[in-house]
Parts: structure tokens; sequence; C-alpha cells
């Protein structure tokens, strides 16, 4: 082990009261009935289906986190009691396991049965016996070092998926993996962008999420000009079932479906030499009632409107959340939260469902706090803004959402309309342009390449 690997080594930890709040090791093969929908909760490893999801949504088997939110809705709230305010002070290290890189770790992991599933940079993934911290398998995808300077922000991945006995990663290259729950083998693994756009910078860092049977992943690469997509795949052979894209390609093409025609009309020049961005990246949630899915849509490529779409237009479906139809990825509705973004501002930060009370009338809403400062409710059926409240400074709006849904943007926050500098905020970091950022792709400060070594 050389020092760096040393230093920089990042420990998986378990605590111990948490451990015993699990309050089950991993359990033997059990004798399960017959059918696609069977489940038990000491059934072979990862037995995950539509019956046990609805299950946990209801409130059976609160021991367990079957998905990267836990449940369909992705509240990522745990029922479990046993560690409270009063004893947390309690916790102490049960065991931990090392992950040989200094790279980011973002993974939610899942528990299922007495085992931890995680993923880790460079697309790794680990199985553990939740008890004892003892390594049941570690599967490496071989993801190319020099793979690590195409993406914008790290090679963290976001977690895993799991369904009929079979745990499915988002490699960063952009394949995605099926592996036996059991072993870690692998089982089926498909290139997600195609032979056509292999020549383009995708990357994948989120978590998939399987529903009726398949699974459903995007994909990142705005800041480099891709077109984004969001793709549902077989759960058992890996093949496409259906693709749905977020933002419209050559005219001269033909377009896919109605709803890319209708967002072209939104987007002026030739917007598809550069890509146009709009990737998936991260937040995907799904609604068994409605039969819907939903997706956030991420930023623009390049960043300027003004410089991607001269001329203007809202730019579609740019910083939006899309309902798609789950059985074959129609368009069902969307709600832009950041028309002609230009900030970066993507809708990919994580959604939530949940049945709230308005004006005494119960609604089904989906909730999301997105970069641009604003937390949105809105109808889960129909996209309807029931709500769109600040909850942060900004100085890119007035902090006011107007009669027909959309923000009140300051002028002076577009690149180049002030003639002098200007802060823009929310940010992570302070975006200031003047002129001269009348043509910037990208911020300058956004701009450094990751290291293409793979420590």
């Amino acid at each position: 082990m050389n020092t760096i690997d040393f230093q920089w080594r990042y420990v998986i930890c378990a605590l111990a009261l948490a451990i015993n709040a699990c309050g089950e090791a991993p359990e033997p093969a059990a004798e399960v009935s017959p059918g696609p929908t069977a489940t038990t909760t000491n059934a072979a490893p990862a037995q995950v289906d539509a019956l046990r999801m609805r299950g946990v949504s209801g409130g059976a088997e609160p021991q367990q986190w079957l998905s990267v939110g836990r449940t369909y809705d992705e509240q990522r709230f745990s029922p479990l009691d046993q560690i409270n305010a009063d004893n947390v002070a309690e916790l102490g290290l049960a065991w931990s396991a090392d992950i040989a890189t200094q790279r980011g770790q973002e993974a939610t992991p899942l528990f299922i049965n007495g085992v931890l599933y995680v993923s880790t940079a460079w697309s790794h993934v680990y199985a553990f016996d939740a008890r004892s911290g003892d390594e049941l398998w570690h599967y490496d995808p071989g993801v190319a070092g020099e793979i690590g300077g195409i993406g914008c922000c790290d090679v963290v991945n976001r977690g895993v998926a799991a369904w009929n006995g079979k745990i499915y990663l988002g490699a960063y290259d952009g394949r995605l993996i099926a592996l036996d729950a059991a072993t870690g083998d692998e089982v089926w693994s498909v290139n997600t962008v195609g032979e056509a756009d292999t020549k383009w910078p995708y990357t994948i860092t989120g978590a998939p999420r399987v529903v009726k049977g398949r699974v459903i992943i995007g994909n990142g690469g705005a800041e480099f000009g891709v077109r984004g997509f969001v793709s549902a795949f077989d759960a058992e052979s890996g093949e496409l079932a259906w693709r749905w894209y977020t933002v419209p390609g050559n005219p001269a093409d033909g377009f896919e479906n109605p709803a890319m025609e209708r967002a072209a009309s939104t987007w002026n020049g030739q917007w598809w030499q550069l890509g146009g961005g709009g990737t998936v990246w991260d937040a995907i949630i799904y609604d068994e009632d409605l039969n819907l899915v939903y997706i956030g849509v991420g930023n623009g490529s390049p960043w300027n409107a003004e410089f991607r779409s001269p001329g203007g237009g809202d730019n579609l479906f740019l910083s939006s959340i899309v309902a798609l139809n789950a059985d074959t990825g129609e368009y069902v509705w969307h709600y832009q939260e950041t028309p002609g973004e230009s900030w970066d501002f993507t809708a990919t930060q994580p959604m939530m469902l949940a049945d709230l009370a308005f004006d005494g009338v119960t609604r089904r809403v989906l909730m999301q706090a997105p970069k641009n400062g604003f937390f949105y409710v809105l109808d889960a059926a129909t996209g309807e803004l029931i709500s769109g409240t600040p909850f942060t400074a900004q100085t890119w709006t007035t902090g006011a959402i107007d009669a027909e849904g959309r923000p009140v943007i300051i002028d002076a926050a577009y690149y180049g309309r002030s003639g002098h500098y200007y802060v823009v905020a929310p940010a992570r970091k302070a975006r200031i342009h003047g002129t001269c950022g009348r043509t910037a792709r990208r911020p300058v400060w956004s701009t450094c390449r990751m290291s293409r070594q793979r420590w």
C-alpha cells in the first residue's frame, strides 16, 4: 500500500445501535410460493418486486431499504424508532470496511435481508454482511482511468437498484450492468448510449430505478455538448424497452415524437450542433397509482442560452420536471422551473411524492427544491403548479412566480445584458459575469477537468 492510498482510504462504517435496529443478519433461502410476485423477507438475496415495494410503502418490513429512496415516492424516511434523541449518543462503531479510493462517495446503500449493497467511486459495488461487516463480494466494472476526464464532477456513483435477485449498476462509462445479488457475478451489460452516440462524453453517476420489471437510467454530460435522454431496459434481458429524449435534435432528421416537435419551437439557431444538454443524471421517481415516471432534467449545453439558442426561447425541456407513461415512455406533462435556463439551474435534485391537504382537499403532489432557489409543489397527476416559494436568497429573479407559473427573471442576470458584472445566486460559488460572458459557454470556475489517474 502506498502512502497516498493509506492516507486517503475511505471507510464504510456501521454503528452498533444502527445495526441492531436493522434487526437481522443474512438469512438462508426459504421456500417461496411460485409466481413472479412472490416475496418473503427471508428469500434468496435481493428478491425485490412490485408487490414487495408496495408492501414497504404501506408500512410492511420497516427494517428494509429496498431502493435508493426506500420507497417509490422517495421520501427517504425510515419508520424505525429504536434510535431516538434519548439514545443517539450511545451509538458506537460496530465495524468498518476500507474503500481504496480518495474520490467522492455519494451512494445511498440498500439494506435487503441483512445485506448492505453499496456502490463507490469508479462504479465499484460491494455487498457486506450488515451485522458482521464481512465482505460478501466486490464487483469492479473496469472503468478505464482516462474516462475520468470526460465528466464534470468526479467519478462518483449515487447508488444501485435491486430486482428479482439482481443488483443493477449504472457505470461511469455509460454501461448499465446487472449483477447476481448472491455472487456479484455479471449477468448482462449494455451500453446505454448506443453505438451512434459513443463519440459524445456521456457518463452515468445516478442510481437506476426499477419500475414494472424495467430498469430506468439517465446519464450526464450536459457540460460537454451531449443530448440528454432517459431509457428503460428489460430487467431480465437488458433489452431496450423505450427511450425519451429531453431536448429536440436536428429537425431535418425528423422528430421522435410530438413532444420533441413541440419542444423544437422553443429553440432557435442550430442548437443541435451544440448538443442541447438536458441530461437526467439523478432525479427519477415513480407513482404506481398514476403509472407515471417523473424525471428531473438538467442544464443546457452550453450554459449561456444566448449562445445556445440565439433569439431566445424557453428551450424545452431543460430544467423541467417531466412525467412519462411508465409503460411506453410517452410524454404526459411537464413543468419548466427555469425557462431559457442559463445558470446551471438543473431540475435534477431529489424529488418526492406525498399526499397533502390543500383547502381541505387531499392531493397527490410532487415536491422539489432545485438549484434555482424555489421550493415547488406540483399536482402529480397534471403538473399544475400549486406553489413555488423561495427557500434561499436569490438575485436571478425578483423572488416571485407570475400567474403563468414562470419565475420573474431580472434582466441583468442574463449574460452580457447589464454591461457590468453581476453576481447570480443561488450558486455553489458566486457566478460573476459581465459583458465578456456573452459568448462564454461555461463560467470560468467550472472549466477544470478531472485528473485522469485512477486513484
